[in-house]
């Protein structure tokens, strides 16, 4: 009796799985239109203020063509997501793991490069074209388009105009500047305001992705994959640079990012060289309205193509190889992949800047920000984000950064620049095979 039961327990489980299978294959690009049956998508993200947030307004844009499908919606820490994805990919199974997964742009390669075959080709649903040039490196491998690109961590110079007036600058003194400059202006500020120019945490080097990304170099060359630190004249430069900084007592030291937004609400700080998700935090001191400017970003004096656009951020979307395939392509093809209505909303309800070109045309992008004194900001990053140079950040920027966390407090130390970057090219070299 007991063989009989577990043999019938398995027919029904067989049973189970063919018709599950029977059901994916009846989901087309068109999210099965005219099919009765329901389908169901499931997607893990982070941050419910910003992409749990988007995605609900996706949904809501999805579902009314397609009410059929049953869209769910699933928060995570990144750091879970992170672990999560690892352990099933790892264990070669995706039992488990969702049908969409966002995931930042600095980590993608990791994944691409290492589980390629359990992510679906969205070669054939989205156009590369139809977004910044900069977003297409991280998300394609091998020939094939794996990612939809999502937010812009475009740059800007946040600026406290009243702030850089009593050291005599103007607003059009900042439009081509570069690092060296800026160092010397952070030197007049502090003489005259007694305010440091920037804020800035030892243990994270993000402005050494910005200066090194506006001038197309990262710390792997271009496979992605090769360590490029000893040799490469961009992160030199930001090295000196950083160093320049810190001697000239114009930066104000912060442990974490509660202290790195209290130095910016508080008025400790002329200027924030960041990505553009700042923006609500800077806004939210309401009474610093009509104080603060958004510039270009400052560039590389002497390393060549250096330019006034970079990028610190950013995440993409990825569909799984796992049944529902289709229908979460396609979710992703009607929405982040192509409604330029869709991101007007985004930026008016999240303040999310996105990547796709024809979005920048839409009336949210060029509306005026009287916060930062009537400036068409968003237009503004729009334009620099069709500028950032394109690199490929390749599978190992957090372990090569903490590396070079422990080479900068070396160089700042006493230890030569040369050696700094050698013994950091050849501390990732030993641990990236």
């Amino acid at each position: 009796m007991k063989k009989v039961m577990v043999l019938l327990l398995a027919c029904m489980v067989l049973l189970t799985a063919c018709s599950s299978g029977s059901n994916n294959k009846e989901q087309t690009a068109s999210g099965g239109e005219g099919d009765s049956k329901t389908k169901e998508i499931t997607i893990w993200a982070w941050d419910p203020k910003f992409n749990i947030a988007a995605l609900n307004i996706a949904k809501e844009a999805y579902n009314a063509k397609h009410p059929d499908v049953k869209v769910n919606i699933v928060e995570f820490a990144q750091a879970d997501i992170i672990q999560k994805m690892n352990t099933g990919l790892n264990s070669g199974t995706t039992k488990g793991l969702p049908n969409i997964v966002l995931i930042e742009d600095y980590r993608a390669q990791g994944f691409l490069q290492a589980y390629p075959d359990s992510f679906s080709d969205l070669t054939g649903k989205i156009k590369p074209a139809d977004f910044a040039e900069y977003k297409i490196g991280p998300t394609s491998y091998n020939g094939k388009q794996y990612g939809v690109p999502f937010d812009s961590g475009v740059a800007g110079l946040y600026v406290r105009k009243d702030y850089i007036e009593q050291a005599g600058y103007k607003l059009d003194d900042l439009k081509d500047m570069d690092w060296k400059q800026y160092i010397e202006m952070g030197k007049k500020v502090k003489e005259k305001t007694g305010k440091d120019i920037i804020t800035l945490d030892p243990n994270d080097l993000g402005i050494l992705r910005m200066m090194i990304q506006s001038a197309g170099s990262w710390y792997l060359k271009e496979d992605g994959k090769t360590p490029d630190l000893a040799g490469n004249a961009a992160l030199k430069e930001a090295f000196s640079l950083y160093k320049e900084m810190m001697e000239a007592n114009i930066v104000k030291a912060n442990a974490d990012w509660s202290q790195f937004i209290a130095s910016i609400n508080n008025g400790d700080v002329a200027t924030v060289p960041t990505g553009n998700w700042i923006t609500p935090s800077v806004k939210a001191e309401s009474s610093q309205s009509g104080k603060w400017a958004i510039m270009p970003m400052p560039k590389l004096p002497t390393t060549p193509n250096s330019v006034h656009a970079t990028n610190l951020g950013g995440s993409s979307w990825y569909v799984m190889n796992i049944p529902g395939s289709d229908t979460a392509a396609d979710f992703l093809a009607e929405t982040f992949g192509s409604d330029a209505d869709l991101y007007q909303k985004l930026l008016t309800d999240v303040g999310a800047i996105g990547t796709l070109k024809s979005a920048s045309q839409g009336e949210a992008y060029s509306k005026p920000d009287e916060f930062f004194g009537g400036e068409k900001t968003v237009s503004n990053f729009a334009k620099w984000t069709a500028e950032i140079p394109k690199v490929n950040y390749g599978i190992s920027t957090y372990a090569i950064e903490d590396i070079l966390v422990v080479e900068m407090q070396n160089f700042l130390n006493g230890k030569s620049l040369d050696q700094a970057l050698n013994d950091a090219q050849a501390q990732a070299e030993a641990q990236i095979k």
